[in-house]
């Protein structure tokens, strides 16, 4: 115990021990914790603020400080938890917890910060279940349970912060004057040894750094934790019972804990430029903040009240700008979005809306909000692979969604539209507008996101008007966005050593060519295995430039790391191609399937879809039948290497085996054995559709194929169903016979799509031979 009272050192040992076992915890638990930052808040910040909408996210932010800088963080906590228990009280101050009722709160805290420590502090105070804190003129406040009304925010943080540059600002002056016997009272108060370290304190800027804790996503089902506290405790309060429903659910349901830090707040910043000669003139007489603080101060001079007055008023206008900045940094999901789209139909009384109406406009928001640089995405809205089926109507996000919505009856989905029912306006107490009304809790806690109304009203009003070519340009972009998201997933210290071994020196990105006067035909033109769309580059230029629109997908795991590869099913990459396919249609009404190897299987099972507009099919290299005997023992290799993962650290016993390309500035140079094992199904699965395909179709193979046996394009050739249908063999020992053109094989698709091309050509209509041909003989 220090000399002044209730003035507890953080007790080392103690302290990490918790680190420990908090670790220990938190790999049991399913909520997935991560801390967002790029501009130096932890080095430089002295006051963390968080909003508040659990109890557990209390313990976190000093553990992740202390994981990221090796600071201990001193944190301010209500006074009931040091009530009663003695051992509770003890640990809690042990690990640097302040009751908020200390007799000398900011003061203590502000010798501690120049210390070294760092403070946590929730200004809200208590839980925001709500999550409201704008009214509708966009002031901010809080519903405080204790007064039974809305209250501004507490300033303590602001107060705190600009306490601290005020004994900076003592310390500095003492240095700059010589002052040997303030600078000794401050080494001694702050037990500093060395003058130097605390001249650097009193140097260093006074911070604040605002940050968002968001949760996602939300959930109101039963869990472990309510039921058996619920069956020890019978007749427990609605608020502990809603409390341990909701957070029960964040622990144990695989829940996203996002902590944006945003910009770092100077408090020096909000001093006029008359307070610091007053500083300068009470500086040799402060001996701690007390006297500054205390309002019992019998006689304070003018300066002290001026000073105090001034601290009071900054502390107003700093509190209202980190406020804003810990509900700016939001981290907005999908179900933000939703909820602020559903009430802003809402306020325009409308109570139901088209369910195809609605997807587009969710995704329309999702593309918007991608472009405005002050919102933080929540990784789903980044990561295409979770959001891109949106107007397929196919997003597990979404469905989750509403089917909490639903189980709260708020939504009702009939037929083909979404019903929004009275229950979304209604009121609700504060402990069960959680368990009531998610959605509002959702709205709530986006609303003061700068920008994110005015984007959804957009979003709104956009979609009813958007058109097909428009919407392919967003869905593209996806395609875009899906090829860098998943090269940065797999770029980690994890993953070098085997992406070290790769040659490939050409881009991954898919490809779309649009020339301006195109031809009635579309064509998605897809590669192999390994490869990526620079395999078939070359070729879709030249299709460009005669009349063709054509994209090229990537086929997902590929142009990326081979470690993307190994985590992939083959009906990722036959997605890829559907995705590819319509982004076309959106284009041309009419696409014909071009695909090499992988892809030309890939091409057909997509034809056996018959999709609308499949004008035809070209396959060149597809393989049933491969050349390596060494095929038949990748099952076995497969099963073998799942079985060892399941120890730690161990990734199989053939996890990944070289592969010899001829294109290795395009392929991959390791191959993982699990995507042989999903070629395999693959060719499975397509030799079992076959006879679905019905269109137009050419089949093209080399007579010396090294990799395809070449008796593949008759067994495709007998099974499928086109009356249509013809064989191509080219001359050549080497595989890839469409990227290098041997034996003119890119001609010969060439004119084979001019013919499929030329029945979609309208011809011209005949001349009306009563009208005067004046003109016509003119020209």
């Amino acid at each position: 115990m220090n000399d002044r009272q209730g003035e507890v050192k953080i007790n080392v040992s103690t302290y990490e021990w918790s680190v420990r076992i908090f670790s220990t915890i938190k790999r049991l638990l399913s909520v997935n914790i991560k801390m967002h930052h790029d501009r130096g808040q932890v080095a430089q910040g002295e006051i963390f603020l968080f909003n508040h909408f659990a109890r557990f996210e209390t313990f976190i932010p000093q553990y992740l400080i202390y994981q990221e800088c090796g600071a201990y963080c001193r944190s301010v906590a209500a006074s009931e938890f040091f009530e009663g228990d003695a051992t509770l009280t003890n640990y809690l101050l042990s690990v640097g917890a302040v009751p908020n009722n200390h007799p000398r709160l900011i003061a203590f805290l502000a010798e501690e910060i120049l210390r070294g420590r760092k403070v946590i502090i929730f200004p809200e105070g208590g839980m925001v279940k709500d999550r409201r804190s704008q009214d509708q003129r966009g002031r901010y406040s809080i519903y405080s349970r204790t007064a039974l009304e809305r209250r501004k925010h507490h300033t303590g943080a602001a107060v705190l912060s600009l306490a601290v540059d005020i004994l900076k600002q003592s310390i500095q002056l003492a240095f700059e004057t010589d002052d040997q016997c303030q600078i000794d009272h401050w080494m001694q108060r702050l037990e500093f040894d060395d003058p130097k370290l605390l001249q650097q304190v009193g140097e260093r800027p006074s911070t604040i750094v605002p940050a968002n804790i968001t949760f996602y996503p939300m959930r109101v089902s039963d869990n472990l934790l309510h039921s058996g506290f619920e069956l020890m405790n019978r007749g427990i309060s609605r608020r502990l019972s809603e409390e341990l429903l909701i957070e029960g659910n964040i622990l144990l349901k695989n829940t996203d804990m996002d902590i944006h830090l945003g910009d770092i707040l100077n408090s020096r910043d909000y001093w006029s430029w008359w307070v610091k000669p007053i500083v300068k003139q009470l500086a040799p007489e402060m001996k701690s903040l007390d006297d500054l603080l205390s309002k019992q101060e019998p006689h304070p001079s003018i300066k002290h009240r001026l000073l105090n007055s001034r601290l009071r008023h900054n502390a107003l206008r700093l509190r209202n700008d980190y406020m804003k900045a810990i509900y700016s940094e939001v981290t907005i999901n999908l179900s933000h979005l939703a909820s602020l789209i559903i009430y802003n139909l809402l306020e325009k009384e409308q109570t139901a809306i088209n369910s195809e109406l609605f997807h587009r406009i969710l995704y329309l928001a999702v593309k918007s909000a991608q472009k405005i640089s002050n919102i933080n995405l929540h990784r789903s809205l980044q990561d295409a692979d979770c959001y891109g089926e949106l107007t397929a109507e196919k997003c597990a996000g979404l469905d989750q969604f509403f089917m909490t919505a639903a189980q709260l009856e708020l939504i009702e989905h009939v037929d083909d539209h979404y019903l929004f029912m009275p229950k979304l306006c209604k009121d609700h107490e504060f402990d069960q507008i959680r368990l009531e009304n998610m959605i509002e809790v959702y709205a709530n806690e986006a609303r003061p996101v700068a920008g994110l109304v005015q984007m959804i009203d957009h979003a709104i009003n956009h979609a009813k008007r958007i058109t097909p070519e428009q919407m392919a340009a967003h869905l593209f972009d996806d395609e875009l966005q899906s090829f860098h998201w998943d090269k940065a997933r797999f770029s980690k210290p994890r993953h070098q050593e085997i992406n070290n071994k790769e040659t490939a020196t050409q881009s991954g990105e898919p490809i779309l060519i649009l020339p301006q006067n195109r031809n009635p035909l579309g064509i998605v033109l897809v590669h192999g295995f390994l490869a990526t769309p620079a395999e078939v580059k070359s070729f879709a230029e030249k299709l460009g430039h005669l009349g063709f629109a054509v994209i090229t997908p990537r086929l997902k795991g590929h142009g990326t790391s081979p470690w993307d590869l190994r985590e992939r099913r083959w009906k990722e990459w036959l997605a890829s191609v559907q995705r590819a396919y319509r982004i076309m249609q959106c284009y041309c009404e009419d696409i014909c399937l071009v695909g090499f190897s992988t892809g030309g299987a890939l091409s057909l099972l997509q034809a056996a879809e018959q999709p609308d507009g499949l004008a035809g099919v070209v396959a060149v290299s597809t393989p049933v039948k491969f050349r390596n005997k060494n095929m038949i023992f990748v099952p076995l290799v497969h099963h073998a290497n799942k079985l060892m993962s399941w120890l730690p650290s161990y990734e199989g016993i053939m996890p990944f085996r070289p592969n010899d390309t001829e294109h290795p500035d395009i392929n991959y140079s390791t191959m993982p054995l699990h995507s042989l094992f999903e070629l395999r199904l693959m060719v499975t699965q397509l030799t079992k559709r076959l006879p679905d395909i019905h269109c137009p179709a050419l089949l093209m193979q080399a007579d010396g194929d090294p990799a395809v046996v070449p008796d593949s394009v008759n067994r495709v050739y007998n099974k499928i169903s086109s009356t249509e249908k013809s064989i191509e063999m080219i001359q050549s020992n080497r595989h890839g016979i469409l990227n290098e053109n041997i034996g003119n094989t890119q001609g010969i698709i060439i004119q084979y799509l001019k013919g499929l091309n030329s029945r979609y050509i309208q011809p011209e209509p005949a001349p009306n031979l009563t009208e005067p041909l004046t003109q016509e003989l003119a020209v």
